[in-house]
């Protein structure tokens, strides 16, 4: 595996929804997340980074160290465990061999950034109390994502669906169709941004040259393998990256953001696709020290 990453980043993330639910609310039966003062939409951080992972672990799932932590249907503890063989130990031994040990805790912890992908990149508390007590530590990633927010208002709709198939037998004998409901955004651009931390690279998780490549190749394709019917067609319509030539950056992410502009064309009535927006990276405007890439 590669050196940890020596120099700060700052990105943002442009993706857009037709006809689906990026990101359904619990809270208000699985309709689209909006902000409830401006009707600006929301994608949390949480629902970005379960289709990263879901990506690596597709595409690198099988390659040392990018297992996922974080995944459907594999208990944390199960993991946990494993970084407790590594040692040599077990929850009835540990506390034990910490007595003689003064680095165990440092080496669980670097045991579970070494052979998972998610931890090295955004961290994870790995402290769990049921019978027999599993603390593998809290690792702060150097990757953090903020909420992703529409660029404009949104409107959800609400459709109503039909299908054939009924449920019961006595229900068919009453009726010949079943009714349903799914919630859209007929269109919406979302803006996500995102920050990398050197600093926390070195000192903590290894995130490595290789892991800052494979984030970039996830973020670009993390709809590419997520596609259904619920979510319409999403996808990455552009990944803005500034790069410092330091470890601790050359500029306040604050400014950076503040180069990337969407503005909607004025042609355009109501936005049905990504062509009704210009997007400029006002690269006169970026300071020294600091360098742009754009992708997609």
């Amino acid at each position: 595996m590669s050196e940890p990453i020596k120099n700060r980043y700052e990105f943002v993330i442009l993706f857009d929804v037709e006809n689906g639910n990026p990101n359904g609310d619990p809270d208000a039966g699985n309709m689209p997340r909006i902000d409830p003062e401006t009707n600006l939409g929301i994608v949390t951080d949480v629902c970005l980074k379960r289709k990263i992972r879901n990506y690596v672990e597709t595409v690198h799932g099988n390659e040392t160290g990018y297992r996922i932590y974080i995944k459907e249907g594999i208990p944390l503890n199960r993991s946990d465990k494993e970084a407790y063989a590594a040692v040599g130990a077990d929850e009835n031994t540990i506390k034990d061999k910490k007595k003689s040990n003064e680095k165990l805790d440092e080496d669980i912890r670097d045991f579970m950034c070494k052979n998972f992908f998610d931890i090295r990149t955004f961290g994870a508390v790995m402290t769990t109390f049921v019978k027999a007590s599993l603390n593998c530590g809290q690792v702060r990633g150097p990757v953090q994502l903020g909420f992703a927010r529409s660029v404009e208002p949104i409107m959800p709709q609400e459709v109503t669906i039909t299908r054939v198939a009924i449920t019961t037998e006595a229900d068919a004998e009453k009726k010949s169709t079943e009714m349903g409901r799914k919630h859209i955004v007929p269109y919406g651009l979302y803006r996500c941004e995102g920050y990398i931390s050197a600093n926390l690279a070195q000192k903590v998780t290894g995130f490595s040259e290789t892991d800052l490549e494979i984030l970039w190749e996830a973020i670009i394709n993390m709809f590419e393998h997520d596609h259904s019917a619920a979510r319409g067609k999403m996808a990455v319509r552009k990944l803005v990256i500034f790069r410092h030539d330091s470890e601790l950056g050359n500029s306040p992410a604050h400014k950076l953001f503040e180069t990337v502009t969407i503005e909607r064309k004025e042609d355009v009535q109501v936005p049905r696709n990504y062509d009704d927006y210009i997007v400029t990276v006002h690269e006169e405007d970026i300071p020294e020290g600091v360098t742009c890439t754009q992708k997609v």
